[in-house]
């Protein structure tokens, strides 16, 4: 017997955890279907909000969604069902990219998760604010690990950086593609501001040494120009890695990512994603875990403790109909 129906309070709940996820560029690359006679909920691309020059096969868009599925997943648990996900349940369907079907009830040894992240959704922001120089506890980057882990991927944390997080910004600063494509995501601060892309306020300033490659989304060719303040000395950096690159893969990356991303919230950590090496084959390739290089970099991301980042601006949380479904 359920302990929980799901009406519409519940499933639009559901679903602003689920588009409350972190996306590249905030595109929010996913659309949601219901299946109500199996109370199966189908996640699927939105192409049309894809990157083609700095995403251009659409892995940072599988990790998007990655992300709102492991959101749905925690959600589901707090309001009682038990989530069975497939990814990619449909090899003729390659836009259906994970199906989270709810069953009831949930039992606590069935779940991979703390019990606490539902309410660490709504307080996760990436945070582009310098951030103290205070460490990160080996018991928590232990428990970030294992977060990681839960989801079939691994989380490390490097010693000190090279150069080359900081040659990826040089890069897209020197990309008139991709400059032109990351301008297009941005808005101007408004008082009914777009509902995808981001606003100006939440970008963040440049750190005054460059140790720490922030993103410039306004893909500013002359970065002096840029505000910019001093940043933490010793960033702390981890390593998100799969042991495969495939389209699977890519998805638990996103689960594993928002696992992680939900427990450092838990703990008052803030972070922000350092994706720009991932765009690059070369310097991707080159984060892979040493000496053997085994394995696949997905995210780099940086930890610490400072202010909350500003909240991006979301899409109202729907369930498109059948006739959409297919987009």
């Amino acid at each position: 017997m359920r302990i929980a129906t799901l009406d519409a309070t519940t499933l639009e709940a559901c679903l602003s955890a689920a588009v409350a996820a972190p996306s590249f560029f905030n595109t929010q690359p996913w659309r949601y279907r219901l299946e109500p006679d199996t109370v199966t909920l189908e996640v699927r691309a939105a192409p049309e909000r894809s990157l083609r020059h700095a995403d251009p096969v659409g892995r940072a868009l599988h990790v998007s969604v990655g992300a709102s599925v492991f959101n749905l997943r925690v959600a589901a648990v707090h309001f009682g069902w038990s989530p069975v996900v497939r990814l990619l349940p449909g090899p003729e369907d390659p836009g259906l990219l994970a199906t989270v079907r709810l069953t009831a009830p949930a039992h606590r040894n069935t779940v991979k998760h703390r019990a606490d992240l539902y309410p660490a959704i709504w307080r996760r922001h990436s945070s582009r604010m310098p951030f103290s120089d205070r460490p990160v506890p080996p018991p928590v980057r232990a428990e970030l690990a294992e977060a990681a882990h839960a989801e079939g991927a691994l989380l490390a944390f490097p010693g000190p950086t090279d150069t080359a997080h900081l040659l990826a910004e040089h890069r897209n600063r020197a990309d008139a593609d991709r400059g032109t494509e990351s301008r297009r995501w941005l808005h101007p601060d408004a008082d009914d501001p777009a509902d995808i892309g981001l606003p100006r306020s939440v970008l963040g300033p440049q750190d005054t040494r460059e140790h720490i490659p922030m993103r410039d989304f306004t893909a500013e060719r002359h970065p002096e120009r840029l505000h910019a303040q001093d940043f933490e000395t010793t960033p702390v950096i981890a390593l998100l890695t799969t042991e495969h690159d495939r389209r699977t893969d890519w998805l638990r990356a996103g689960e594993a990512l928002e696992h992680v991303l939900l427990v450092a919230t838990a703990h008052g950590l803030r972070a922000s994603l350092l994706h720009q090496p991932m765009e690059w084959p070369d310097l991707r390739r080159d984060l892979s875990p040493v000496p053997d290089h085994t394995g696949h970099a997905q995210m780099l991301m940086r930890l610490g403790y400072g202010p909350e980042g500003p909240a991006t601006p979301r899409r109202a949380a729907r369930v498109v109909p059948d006739t959409e479904s297919s987009g």
